[in-house]
């Protein structure tokens, strides 16, 4: 075993790679404690301590063990550590924390093997391997505002790092295309367009307009109130005509939300509300049939533990909600599309109906009792977007803000930003344009990003278009710093890296090239716990760490300028695939 663990291949992630040699050693030294797990973090005082010790003492002391304290156990686990090229030394801190240090020889042949077969070696491996990320997820014939832009990009992200940790993901566009708005704009729209059929986009003109209107029309004519809640049976009852007038409000819709799909570089696949709808009936059956439903004041409900109101599934009218299509889309989800972890990204408002939806789909026996087990379910909630006097952002209007308009001012003002230093002299108007970009709705994305998705944050355009400090334009420059320093060596960097060797003997290459291999750890704990800051975090220290190389370092001209020149571009891959992880676009030059 400890041959087997010591030839392990050059892929990065130091972490786990410790975890199995430190497994062997927990077998070796406490054989009558199976299945204790190894307890391996970067170190304060090492690059990274095994904190198993402590643990250990408190299940064995008494129990006539050999060891007469944590750090007895400490010195224990070191002594039967499988010989290892990946560990250069260890030591024992405090009260049995075992303190590693690897071996620089081992890093540096890490780096070089990604830069020889591809940052793609360095994927960490989840256990899961087909996961179901429910985002954005929008209503027909309402505008995208700035709180789908959380819900979008928190649920894009998810499903790059997933999708590079070797997980198949179904990118699912849950929008809301069914229910009883539709009766009332099918009907403004048979008032406005007879001709249903001429209807167009232009024609329509302001979907969200549209909805006001027919909305208003709907709370003052109780005439056309009567009529839409007709024709809400109709389209569900299937009658053509009402179905044609829906698809034609929903087609409208889509291509509005395409474009600023389109802008941020997102890929969805809707399914809609009305996608689950069919399934419906059978499921309140089967949910009926295991004694889970109820009949509570002409409603059909499920009682959950632990909540005063029950989870309402059929309504007094006999109509579905909210979590009749959700229980319905779990079960397809579970048991059509065969998933075994099934994220949902919506505002932390919504917790609750999680819970008791989560919680009732557990009493069916869809789900395990353990939320850690597989299949697995979780609601990513988000905090909100605020504005200066710290309420919901809106415009001075007070109406909410569209995501396209917030779009549009974010390219606006990085292209004047970009201006202003004189780019638009050096490049052309197409390049200008793709940069502020770029630029702009980077800024955007990484200043959601990297705030912890549970909190709210303050939207600021002056604070996310900074390019100083924790920000994407810094981060986007940064790259482009390192691309002209390659660059001005006029080396060959593909040539270097089959040739060239790598040294990490000074103390800021070392530093670097550590940094650099705790990527994957890094995308792996974004991934278990569902949280992008993370990953945003690692980005800018990354940054910080090359600018400590740099400056301590000389690259070009010097003795160790290979060497060097293939850690600016280690650390260039391993930035552009933090970039596409967060859906950003890298820039190649300043």
């Amino acid at each position: 075993m400890a041959t087997m663990v010591a030839n392990e291949a050059f892929t990065g992630n130091p972490r786990r790679q410790l975890a199995k040699l430190f497994s062997v050693s927990l077998k070796l030294t406490v054989p009558d404690e199976p299945g204790v797990e190894p307890l391996v973090e970067p170190g304060k005082f090492g690059d990274y301590q095994c904190n198993n010790a402590m643990g250990l003492w408190s299940i064995i002391k008494g129990k006539g063990t050999q060891f007469k304290s944590p750090p007895a156990i400490g010195q224990a686990l070191i002594k039967s550590l499988p010989t290892s090229e990946i560990v250069e030394s260890c030591s024992i801190a405090g009260p049995g924390f075992v303190n590693v240090v690897l071996s620089a020889k081992w890093m540096a042949k890490c780096i070089e093997n990604m830069l020889i077969n591809g940052i793609d070696t360095w994927a960490p491996t989840l256990s899961v391997k087909r996961a179901v990320v429910d985002f954005s997820s929008p209503n027909i014939a309402k505008e995208m505002h700035v709180g789908h832009l959380r819900s979008t990009i928190i649920g894009d992200t998810l499903a790059r790092m997933l999708e590079y940790s070797k997980v198949e993901v179904l990118r699912r566009n849950h929008v809301g295309d069914w229910g009883t708005q539709f009766g009332m704009l099918i009907e403004y729209l048979f008032e406005k367009f007879p001709d249903t059929d001429s209807v167009t986009e232009t024609a329509i003109g302001d979907l969200q307009m549209f909805y006001k209107e027919s909305k208003l029309k709907f709370d003052l004519e109780p005439e056309f109130k009567e009529k839409a809640q007709k024709a809400v049976v109709r389209l569900q009852s299937g009658d053509p005509v009402y179905r044609k007038a829906w698809e034609k409000i929903c087609d409208i819709s889509r291509n509005e939300f395409a474009k600023v799909y389109q802008s941020l570089r997102v890929e969805l696949e809707e399914k809609g509300e009305s996608y689950y709808n069919r399934f419906i009936p059978d499921i309140i059956d089967e949910l009926s049939s295991k004694g889970l439903v109820e009949e509570n004041e002409g409603a059909r409900v499920i009682f959950i533990e632990g909540f005063e109101i029950p989870l309402i599934v059929v309504k007094s009218d006999g109509g579905f909600n909210y979590a009749s299509t959700d229980l319905a889309a779990l079960w397809y989800r579970l048991n059509k599309e065969k998933a075994e972890w099934i994220i949902y990204v919506t505002d932390v408002g919504q917790q609750q109906h999680f819970n008791m939806f989560f919680k009732a789909a557990r009493r069916a026996g869809w789900l395990p009792d353990d939320d850690k087990s597989y299949p697995r379910v979780n609601h990513v909630g988000f905090g909100l977007v605020l504005g200066d006097d710290n309420k919901r952002f809106r415009t001075r209007s007070t109406a909410v803000v569209r995501l396209a308009d917030l779009l549009d001012e974010a390219k606006t003002r990085s292209k004047k930003a970009l201006t202003e230093r004189g780019k638009d002299k050096e490049w052309t108007p197409e390049e200008l344009d793709q940069i502020a970009e770029a630029v702009g709705y980077g800024a955007l994305k990484y200043a959601d990003l990297k705030t912890n998705r549970t909190t709210g944050y303050t939207f600021s355009f002056d604070q996310m278009l900074n390019d100083k400090g924790d920000t994407a334009v810094y981060l986007l420059y940064a790259h482009a710093r390192i691309c002209s320093i390659i660059k001005k060596s006029g080396k060959d960097i593909d040539e270097l890296k089959k040739t060239g060797k790598i040294s990490l003997d000074h103390a800021a290459e070392r530093a670097l090239g550590l940094h650099l291999l705790q990527f994957a750890e890094t995308v792996e704990e974004a991934c278990t716990t569902l949280l992008p800051n993370v990953l945003c975090k690692y980005l800018y220290y990354l940054s910080e760490e090359f600018t400590k190389f740099y400056s301590s370092c000389q690259v070009n001209g010097s003795a160790e300028e290979t060497s060097r020149l293939l850690l600016c571009e280690a650390t260039a891959i391993v930035m552009r695939k933090c970039f596409h992880l967060l859906g950003i676009t890298p820039l190649y030059k300043l």
